[in-house]
């Protein structure tokens, strides 16, 4: 017992502390998740989607400090029942998106590591097992250090959280998992291999044969029923198909698509703002510099935004910025740049830079 305890122990506390610090990266990330969760369509607490930033740090703060906490042996029992409270929330999370498909990646481990509604389901059920060993074996828990040493320790790693996610929330990842991240070119993140799989799917056709209901499974062929009366179709996604890394990219303006047509830009300057109503507006006042310089150096300068043109227009006359907004999905845009508004320069689809707009000044014209 006192092996697996210590095996346990370990296991637990490098995977909450691993699966922490990739959140606490990016902790706006993780509370766009959690207003997924939030949202009317599945747990239905649209309260707490104005607070759902705090939330999230406050819950990756917790998650890194109790894997440190456990590994060192503090305060034992506090952390391995906190550490159960915490996972079986987690499992009903998991379970719930999982079962009625309501949010297909939980974002447990960020943008690092995808993982489909069930695999979460079943790391959380496994996870959920080896606490439970920890809360029946907690007497063979034994602090690494004495007390003095656990707590220094333990207050040096509370501080260096807060300070990084902070660091991270008014700059930019210093990790970027995404399929934006500088270097990467937006076309071929697009494309789809030749021998990609496709998705499959499973079609039950429904007939009426001599007034009776008749059931035909097929892979998308449709049957041959002998005097048989065809009523309806049931279409089941059985296997889902390859999805390219970068998809819903979109430039458009009144319906029409510039997308291919600004990606074969040399110099192109974006100023991305998913939501204009949300947007830092004295930012807006601090680009206005940029932007000209930009122009002055034969740049193309264009807003992205899921705003409506009305409030874009608002937002270029009232600080006088030379360019116009597109449309582009604001989920996208999101995914784009973790600022908002946010600047990322191109050179023909290919992001060769990427700022918050506290790093302005970063920009290299």
């Amino acid at each position: 017992m006192k092996y697996l305890v210590g095996f346990c122990r370990v296991f637990v506390g490098v995977l909450f502390i691993i699966s922490g610090l990739i959140k606490l990266n990016d902790p706006l990330g993780f509370s766009f998740k959690l207003e997924e969760y939030f949202s009317q369509g599945v747990l239905d607490l649209p309260f707490l989607m104005p607070i759902a930033l705090t939330i999230s740090f406050i819950v990756v703060v917790i998650e890194v400090v109790l894997g440190v906490m456990l590994l060192l042996g503090l305060w034992r029992k506090f952390t391995v029942y906190s550490l159960l409270a915490m996972i079986v929330f987690f499992t009903f999370l998991t379970w719930y998106s999982a079962y009625f498909n309501k949010v297909t990646d939980c974002g447990c481990f960020g943008d690092a590591v995808k993982l489909t509604p069930w695999e979460s389901f079943t790391k959380d059920v496994i996870l959920l097992v080896l606490i439970l060993v920890l809360v029946y074996g907690v007497k063979y828990i034994k602090p690494l250090f004495n007390q003095k040493v656990t707590l220094v320790i333990q207050g040096a790693t509370l501080l260096a959280c807060i300070w990084f996610g902070f660091h991270v929330l008014n700059h930019l990842p210093s990790k970027d998992f995404r399929p934006y991240k500088i270097g990467a070119n937006i076309q071929e993140g697009m494309e789809i291999p030749e021998n990609a799989p496709q998705p499959v799917y499973e079609y039950a056709w429904q007939f009426k044969v001599n007034g009776v209901d008749k059931i035909v499974t097929t892979n998308g062929e449709y049957p041959t029923v002998e005097d048989g009366e065809f009523i309806d179709v049931e279409t089941t996604l059985i296997q889902e198909g390859y999805e390219p890394p970068v998809h819903d990219f979109t430039i458009e303006k009144e319906g029409e698509d510039f997308t291919a047509e600004f990606l074969e830009e040399p110099k192109l300057l974006m100023v991305i703002a998913y939501d204009l109503a949300k947007s830092e507006l004295e930012a807006f006042a601090e680009l206005k510099p940029l932007v000209d310089t930009a122009k002055k150096n034969g740049y193309n300068v264009i807003g992205m935004s899921a705003s409506s043109n009305s409030q874009g227009e608002a937002i270029t006359k009232e600080y006088n910025l030379d360019f116009e907004f597109y449309f582009t999905d604001e989920t996208t845009l999101k995914t784009i740049i973790r600022s908002n508004p946010g600047v990322m320069v191109l050179n023909k689809g290919t992001i060769t830079q990427k700022v918050h707009y506290n790093d302005l000044d970063n920009i290299n014209l």
